[in-house]
Order: C-alpha cells, then structure tokens, then sequence
C-alpha cells in the first residue's frame, strides 16, 4: 500500500512515462535496497527505469517540484554505499541505457550509454584493434556511468589512468531537468573544466545520460611477472624501486598469502600458496620494448628480495595471472561469512609502514585483514573478515576500517581512491578536509542542486557532523597512531 505523498508522486511521473518502468511493490523494491556494500540495506519509495532522456528529464523535473530525493543507480556494483536508496526517494535506475551508439576508429573514441557494461566498450571496439583502458574488477558488470560516478581506476590504471583520463564528453541532466553538454572532440576547451569536476562526483551533480570515451590500440605484446616474497613489507618496499627506476608498468598489483590462497583456491591461476606476497608486473608495448623492460625488472625485483620470479609464457597464462587478481573480492567471499572492502591511497614509500600498521589495528580489533591492491599506485583494498551475526562483530569491522582510513590520511593519503566516499567513508571526510573545504564543496553542491535533492547524504558531510564525529574521534586535528611508532 502506498501513503498519499507516495500516491502523488506516482500519479506525477506516470504523466510522463508508462507505468509498466515504475516500481512500487516490495518484492519490486528489495533487489535495490542496497548496492555492493550490503551491510546497509534502504527500501526507496519507488525505482524507476527510464529508456528515454526525455523519460530521465522528467523523473528528475517531477521530484525537483515535489522536493523528493533521486539517486541515480548503474548495476549497483559499487563498494561505499553510494547507491544506497533514500527512505523518501526514488531510486533512478539508468538500466535500460545499455546501447554502444558510436565507434569512430579514426578519431579512437566510442559514444555510449551509462548503462553499458565497462568490458562491453572493449568487446565492441576489439574489430578495429582498440579498447578501453580503465578495468576496474567488476568490468564484466559495472557499467560507464558508474564508473564515472566513481572514477573508477583498475588494475591498469597506473599506465593508462583512471576514468577522469580516458573519456572525452558527458551529456548530463541536473536535478532540473536541463541537458548539458560537458567537455568534446577537441583536447581542451575554454572556462572551468566541469568534465572532471562530474568525473567522480557520486551522482551529487547531474545524471549522466551518455559519455564519450577514449579507446587506446592493442599493445603488441604484454607479459606479466610474478614475484614472490617471504614478506609483505618487502614487496611493498619493491614496489618503490620498480618507480623509481623510471619504469611505468601496465599494471602493478600486489596480493598477501590470505588473498593469494583464497583467489588460488578458487580459481586455480598458479599463484604460489606458501608465498607471504606476490606482485603481479604487466609489461606492454612492442616486443622489443616489453623484452628490454621485463629485464630490468626481473633485475630489480631480485635485488629487493624476490624468493621467485614466474614469467607467463602465453597470453592465455597471462589472462590467468590477472584473472586470480580480478577475482579476489569472491574470492575472499568464500572464506568468511562477510568482509568488508576498504579503499583508501597512499605515497607509495609508505607501503610497508601502512601494511604493517594495518596488521597491527587488525590484531587491536580482533579481525582477520587481507590485502589486495593497486600497488603502483598506492590505492589499498584491505578486507576486513567478520561475521555479521556475531554480536559486535560489524561495529568493531566499521571501527577498524575508519582507522584504516585515517591511517591512510595521517601518512599523506587519502580516503578513497576509486570506490568514492558514498555513505561508508562520510566521517572519514571530516579527517581528510579541513571546515573551509567542505564549505567548498557544498557550494559547488548548491551551485548544481539547491534543493540537495541528488543522492543526499552521501560524500559530502555537514559541518554538524564533523562537529560532532571529531569530538568522538579526535582532539584538535590530532590523530594518534600508535601502530605507527614500531615501524
């Protein structure tokens, strides 16, 4: 049964789309209550599922007039809750958006739908030897509006960048219903870059309703080098030579023996089970280019205490590297009753310091962490395993991974570095910035959603709730790391 300000709302956007892509009974609703980070569940008033821009144009007209939350949703493959409905909203699915609309070879660019799946892009660019860069792990479902709503990185993305450096255009519709046309053809455009200010906004901003992506030829050849360690801070400390040594890997990811045995056991990719950690080195480029490379590193990987060195010898074996890696997070679902996936960036050099601090805070809270990250870049996925019916066992997970995240910041970092803040990391946010920043932000906000009526409560705290987080957390912009002072 609906209540009368739901009734109304129904009955509104009704006038503008058959009712058959509007959503209102419960076993309707349930499959949205949540996105990737499942610990926090919201039933929404409504789910609609637009298949025209005029259809999304009206939606958001007809919640702008009635003063109703939106939060637009992909496939609900996100990992800090930044799809999580709103008690008194709708929930705007771009769903049915799924079609590849252009591919100009020659300009090496595709114009699509947010609803396309990001591995969509490269299987529909693979006839004219292109493809699409940025892989987060969820590639075979996450979509390119997500990804933009994110910035979503991937295990390549220390060569070739993250979402932000691999589209072109955005065709967006603020909470208004106004059609915007943001960034273009040519490399740079006069005025304030609002294509990058878009690019990771978390669906705060505007619906994207289209995105002109940037498509790369095939390397040549690619090879990946698996390295072996008896300890994790020693891998982490070959990262930074690898860096130093002017060499830009295709992809640099590092796993640690939790994470390695999980993904070997599920997916059987010849990873080394007894190994304390293992990098994961893509080399691409011509075959000249890619031998030369790999030499230096197979050099430099020894030198900073390798154990073992396995080089794929076939592109098949080289899939099979990488699809272990991809495949951690249900990997590591299958050891534990839940996990919770952290997101947080650092200065390299701090590798070994932060992965022995996160051991530390892991032994403080009595929980198992395992690690898998971008290594290249510094961003870290710790997993956090609990059991979510023993009692006391989420509260001390959310506290461990808040000091993950702090921990993060006390070292020079950040809080996120593709999963976004969403609703999971929002006290976080008081530590990274400062009252005058997010003052800022909230201008911005203002500027596109007066009303803040675009996924409200996610990514951007009030200052109230700084307020009142520091008082619980801090004194004076102090953190305290004790973990810190043995390393």
């Amino acid at each position: 049964m609906m209540d009368e300000a739901t009734q109304a709302l129904h009955a509104r956007i009704t006038q503008g789309m058959p009712e058959r892509l509007i959503l209102a009974e419960m076993e309707d609703l349930r499959p949205y209550e949540c996105d990737g980070l499942a610990v926090y569940r919201q039933l929404p008033r409504l789910v609609v599922l637009p298949e025209t821009i005029e259809q999304v144009q009206h939606v958001l007209r007809s919640c702008c007039a009635l003063g109703v939350p939106v939060v637009a949703r992909g496939a609900g493959t996100g990992l800090s809750g930044g799809a999580l409905p709103h008690a008194d909203g709708v929930v705007l699915s771009l769903a049915k958006f799924n079609r590849v609309l252009a591919i100009d070879p020659l300009a090496r660019t595709a114009r699509v739908q947010p609803g396309v799946r990001n591995l969509a892009i490269s299987q529909a660019a693979a006839a004219y030897g292109l493809y699409y860069a940025p892989d987060p792990s969820s590639q075979i479902a996450c979509t390119i509006g997500g990804n933009v709503a994110e910035n979503a990185g991937g295990v390549h993305c220390l060569k070739y960048g993250l979402t932000v450096h691999n589209i072109r255009a955005l065709e967006v519709v603020t909470i208004d219903g106004e059609r915007l046309r943001l960034g273009g053809e040519a490399l740079d455009a006069a005025g304030y870059d609002l294509l990058a200010l878009l690019t990771g906004s978390e669906g705060l901003l505007g619906v994207v309703v289209e995105v002109t992506v940037k498509l790369l030829p095939k390397p040549q050849l690619a090879q990946v080098v698996m390295a072996s360690f008896d300890h994790v801070d020693v891998a982490g400390a070959a990262v930074a030579r690898i860096i130093a040594a002017g060499i830009t890997p295709g992809g640099l990811e590092m796993m640690d023996n939790g994470c390695i045995r999980a993904a070997e056991d599920y997916l059987h990719a010849g990873y080394p089970v007894e190994a304390a950690a293992i990098l994961l080195c893509e080399l691409d480029g011509t075959a000249e280019e890619v031998a030369e490379d790999l030499a230096r590193v197979e050099t430099l990987l020894r030198e900073a205490g390798a154990t073992a060195l396995q080089v794929s010898r076939s592109e098949e074996e080289r899939l099979r590297f990488w699809a272990g890696r991809k495949a951690a997070f249900p990997a590591v679902g299958r050891i534990s009753p839940d996990y919770y996936c952290m997101d947080g960036t650092i200065p390299r050099r701090e590798l070994p310091r932060v992965l022995n601090g996160i051991a530390a805070l892991g032994e403080k809270y009595r929980l198992r962490v395992v690690n898998v990250f971008h290594a290249g870049d510094g961003n870290l996925h710790p997993l956090i395993l609990f059991d979510g019916n023993a009692a006391g066992e989420l509260e001390r997970a959310e506290h461990l991974g808040a000091e993950i995240l702090e921990l993060c910041v006390a070292v020079g970092g950040a809080i996120t570095g593709e999963h976004g803040v969403g609703f999971e990391k929002i006290n976080q946010m008081c530590v990274q910035f400062a009252a005058l920043e997010l003052e800022q932000f909230h201008a911005l906000k203002h500027a596109f959603d007066p009303q803040g009526l675009l996924n409200p409560g996610k990514a951007i705290p009030t200052l109230a709730r700084c307020a009142e987080y520091g008082a619980m957390r801090v004194s004076r912009g102090e953190l305290p790391f004790p973990e810190l002072e043995r390393f």
